[in-house]
């Protein structure tokens, strides 16, 4: 850099207390960025990437803190400052968004005054001006009618729009550097890309740095200007973008590269473990020799009422889903795809019957019974046959029960024909098949990693043996090795006992590496269906076309990532 850095970090150590002792969470770590530059801090869960960010803004948790080093901004050292003064720094010179926006805002205030306090804080304006400026910001982050929708509460706005109220707040004082951390990671391809260009065409015009963190490589490949790669609180491996992406040097740089799904990898499993079981048994089952149709979906309609007066009489219908039609066949992975709002998450509830205050219609037939009118009794005997993985594990188990009485529950109610000794050696038998460590029966999820809950849930799922698999976003909120292994372990079990899958998600890595067919959805209904080669490299529908052109991507080849 020929320029003076906008902020230059030093040695930073940062120690978390725990009941074990001591943790080293942020080991001698060096950084600089310039004013203008996307600096990316990369890594996978824990290795202290939010760590590092929270200690530039001194928002460490109660157990952490800033034991040795230099943060210096725009030549201040920021530990050095007492706190009154650190109040200036945080949303006036240095702006963050948080990956959840869902948590970050305040669900009881109004956007706009999310916004105006912020320039409250640190900027002179007041009142009327204030709000003037708050309904710029929402109309420069590309909120519609930002006049009405000012005024409006979080609730109100969808996942992207929230992300968007989000940014408007950090950028609102004009900070000189924006810490991102993980702006993207829940959002659909087109909202990503939508967020993304927001944020490249705002720092252009403001002439800002940004800390980009994530665990997406391919978005990194596409804003970042530098690279720092973090394993177990220490930075690798940096480098300019250019050259990380096409020599990396460090081991665990490929290590990532190998993990990520992509077309071209179909059929060759992304981890080494996967890679030995696969030298040692081969495959189980001929993928390409499918067996019968085990559902059948035909004209499904989920109709939400829209309610008004003092008589809340129907005035309209909200149609999530509205005549969703396909076959499902054992051992085939059908990827259903779209933006947020599409209908896909809609769909495979409504076929467990876990829709409330909807109008519900069509026909799912499960081997031949069918799943929506079906009563009480039949219900229960069908679910034996229809599973679900949701996306976040963490929220569908119980944290105040043990793994084993989690899967026990599951096959008390769904196989009462056991006994209590066959469903406890099922459990056994299943924590071992999704590789979880042989005390994982004893243990709460809090205990585990997050790719370690998502196994136990879906050892929850197998445990009834079922012969459909719903996956609604089952790796999304996974990182990349860690996700190698779920998907690795999905097409294991899926050659081993043919099961059908239906996956629901927005990531296109994980489905051109894993669906047979794909459908796309629009507006709760598909609007193309067909072989996932097929979709993908000559779509007929432009929404499908605007998807792809979406999906940030690492060009593969003999000598790695390009």
């Amino acid at each position: 850099m020929n320029q003076a850095p906008l902020l230059e970090v030093r040695g930073l150590d940062v120690d978390i207390a725990g009941e074990s002792g001591m943790t080293h969470a942020v080991k001698r770590l060096q950084l600089a960025i310039a004013r203008r530059q996307t600096f990316a801090l990369v890594g996978e869960s824990g290795c202290g990437k939010s760590m590092t960010a929270l200690a530039l803004l001194r928002l460490l948790p109660d157990a952490g803190r800033i034991v040795g080093g230099q943060i210096d901004l725009d030549g201040e050292d920021l530990n050095r400052l007492p706190e009154s003064a650190m109040r200036g720094v945080r949303g006036g010179r240095i702006g963050i968004i948080f990956q959840e926006p869902s948590t970050s805002l305040n669900p009881v205030m109004r956007v706009g005054d999310q916004i105006v306090e912020t320039l409250a804080a640190h900027t002179p304006l007041r009142g009327a001006a204030a709000r003037a400026r708050a309904i710029d910001w929402l109309r420069r982050v590309g909120i519609p009618e930002p006049e009405r929708r000012v005024d409006d509460y979080p609730f109100q706005f969808s996942g992207g729009q929230k992300q968007r109220v989000m940014i408007a707040i950090a950028l609102a004082a004009e900070p000189s550097l924006l810490i991102a951390d993980e702006p993207t990671t829940a959002l659909d391809v087109t909202v990503q890309a939508q967020v993304l260009d927001l944020l490249a065409d705002i720092q252009r015009e403001m002439g800002m740095a940004v800390l980009l963190i994530t665990h997406d490589l391919a978005v990194v490949k596409n804003v970042a200007h530098h690279v720092a790669l973090m394993r177990g609180g220490e930075i690798v491996e940096s480098a300019d973008a250019e050259e990380f992406f096409r020599a990396p040097k460090h081991p665990y740089a490929r290590q990532l590269f190998e993990a990520i799904p992509t077309f071209e990898k179909r059929g060759v499993p992304l981890t080494e473990p996967g890679r030995e079981a696969m030298a040692r048994g081969g495959r189980a089952a001929d993928r390409a020799a499918r067996g019968g149709v085990v559902l059948d979906v035909q004209d499904l309609k989920v109709h939400y009422p829209v309610r008004k007066g003092p008589l809340r009489r129907i005035v309209s219908w909200v149609k999530a889903a509205d005549g969703v039609t396909f076959t499902l066949k054992a051992g085939e992975t059908l990827a259903l795809l779209g933006e947020s709002g599409c209908g896909k998450t809609t769909t495979g509830k409504a076929l467990l019957r876990l829709i409330d205050g909807a109008r519900v219609s069509g026909r799912a037939m499960l081997l031949g019974q069918d799943l929506l009118v079906a009563d009480r009794r039949k219900l229960q005997r069908l679910r034996q046959d229809i599973q679900i993985v949701f996306q976040d594990p963490y929220a569908s188990l119980d944290p105040r029960m043990r793994v084993g009485d989690i899967l026990d529950e599951g096959l008390a109610s769904l196989r009462r024909g056991m006994s209590k000794e066959a469903r406890a050696e099922r459990a056994a038998r299943l924590v071992e098949r999704v590789g979880l460590p042989a005390n994982t029966l004893a243990r709460y999820p809090h205990e585990f990693s997050g790719g370690q809950r998502q196994r136990i849930a879906i050892a929850r799922a197998l445990a009834v043996e079922p012969k459909v698999l719903i996956c609604d976003e089952p790796t999304s909120a996974l990182d990349v090795s860690v996700q190698a292994q779920i998907l690795d372990l999905l097409r294991e079990l899926q050659d081993e006992l043919g099961i059908a899958y239906l996956f629901i998600t927005h990531n296109f890595g994980v489905v051109e590496y894993l669906a047979d067919r794909i459908a796309v959805m629009e507006g709760g209904r598909i609007i193309e269906l067909g072989p996932a080669a097929e979709v993908l490299h000559a779509p007929r529908q432009d929404m499908t076309r605007r998807l792809l052109a979406a999906v940030p991507r690492l060009q593969f080849g003999p000598s790695g990532p390009a």
